[in-house]
């Protein structure tokens, strides 16, 4: 009885968990659509909820870049990966599938050949693939913890549906069984799993072992990537400033700027309430002036408010097919200057201009004691003041107060 009501138990949460993987894995599609006010009048008070305590804090924050440009080779693939896995999965599951229901429809049997001549449950394998991509490219460390539930509940249903292929067809899939792999080929799975006579059964005890280790692996290889990240970001310090850029071949213009900036009266006196503590320290992000996801770092106007832009086909179809359009969108012109027209137009362009967004990280009652402590997971972030200033002349362009939390108001945003 009890093996009969765990796989329906299963089937049920694998259906809930996918849900809400893909909700909160397609949260930044979301954050750009008109319908971000509704998801997230549902969504927030549980990030909030969350973000309340140091013991579950860690679940909103993000493992890898998503503002700034992949700083390098290793974190680049990571991100190209995520797009490629997501659509390689979708394709896996989608051919599979079909290929199961044509069997079906013309009676031809247990699907054996394609891709199940590999493996025996490839669209799990599918299904897996494409969360995993989902995750690199929303890399909220919540998205590990739903995609290591979600393989944990396949591993279930894989089991209970092995158990009634064996009940029905006995003898003919036993040896199928016997030389395809359940997840990844054969030869591969020989090496990490002892054959036995016995089959696994299912077991919820087993289950939840499965779930530990799998969560372990998986939420861990994110803590390192996010550490991995955090010591590679394009930082520097200058005049008691930490620094940080959206683009690392912008960090010698940032250095330059941010002298000028400091040293202007109107940004000073802005600054002036500002004690330097070893709790407190002041973080500087260095843009364009038109850098299209400005708005998850402060709340600078509502033209930055991507959800009122109404062009969500077109940004989702750029996030998942290039995966650094909505990057280097906003400041493609850093690359190459040379086509830019001179004279007084030239001036007032966006791209002769930087924004710098100050923010105040504080850290509640440990010692800051250098510019990656600025993104600990435990730190308070606290917008301030944002300054325009042109690139050649130093001269400051804008100088604005910004309110508290980002353009999307108290939601936890990445902050590299």
């Amino acid at each position: 009885m009890r093996d009969a009501v765990q796989p329906r138990i299963a089937k049920g949460g694998v259906l809930a968990v996918i849900l809400v993987s893909f909700v909160v894995a397609f949260e930044i599609l979301i954050m750009i659509s008109p319908f971000a006010f509704y998801f997230y009048a549902v969504f927030n008070p549980i990030l909030l909820t969350l973000n309340q305590s140091g013991l579950t804090r860690w679940l909103t924050s993000f493992f890898l870049p998503h503002m700034i440009v992949p700083p390098d080779a290793l974190l680049t693939c990571i991100r190209v990966a995520g797009s490629a896995l997501f659509l390689l999965g979708l394709f896996l599951f989608l051919i599979c599938a079909g290929q199961v229901y044509w069997g079906k429809l013309f009676k031809r049997g247990t699907a054996t050949g394609g891709f199940y001549r590999v493996v025996r449950h490839p669209q799990y394998v599918g299904l897996s693939l494409a969360a995993l991509g989902l995750a690199i490219m929303w890399p909220r460390l919540l998205t590990l913890v739903l995609l290591a539930l979600m393989m944990t509940l396949y591993d279930i249903l894989a089991l209970d549906e092995e158990r009634r292929m064996l009940k029905r067809h006995g003898d003919a899939y036993r040896q199928y069984r016997e030389r395809t792999g359940m997840f990844v080929p054969r030869r591969i799975e020989k090496m990490f799993r002892r054959e036995t006579e016995r089959e696994r059964q299912l077991n919820i005890k087993m289950s939840f072992v499965v779930f530990l280790v799998l969560g372990a692996v998986i939420v861990g290889a994110g803590f390192l990537l996010r550490s991995y990240t955090v010591h590679h970001l394009p930082l520097m310090e200058v005049g008691g400033v930490d620094v940080i850029t959206i683009a690392g071949d912008d960090a010698a213009t940032a250095a330059e700027l941010m002298h000028a900036v400091l040293r202007d009266s109107a940004v000073a006196a802005r600054l002036g309430s500002i004690e330097p503590t070893p709790e407190h320290r002041l973080l500087a992000y260095v843009i364009p002036v038109d850098y299209v996801m400005q708005g998850m770092i402060a709340n600078t106007g509502d033209e930055w408010k991507l959800f009122e832009q109404h062009k969500t086909l077109g940004m989702i179809t750029e996030y998942i097919l290039h995966p650094f359009s909505h990057l280097t969108g906003g400041h493609a012109h850093l690359m190459d200057m040379s086509h830019m027209p001179h004279g007084p137009a030239m001036y007032a362009m966006p791209a002769m201009q930087r924004r710098v967004i100050f923010i105040k990280v504080s850290s509640g009652g440990e010692a800051l004691q250098s510019a990656t402590d600025d993104f600990d997971i435990n730190v308070l972030r606290t917008p301030l003041v944002f300054v325009d200033v042109h690139l050649h002349t130093d001269e400051i362009l804008k100088l604005q107060n910004t309110p508290a939390g980002s353009e999307w108001g108290t939601v936890p945003t990445p902050t590299f």
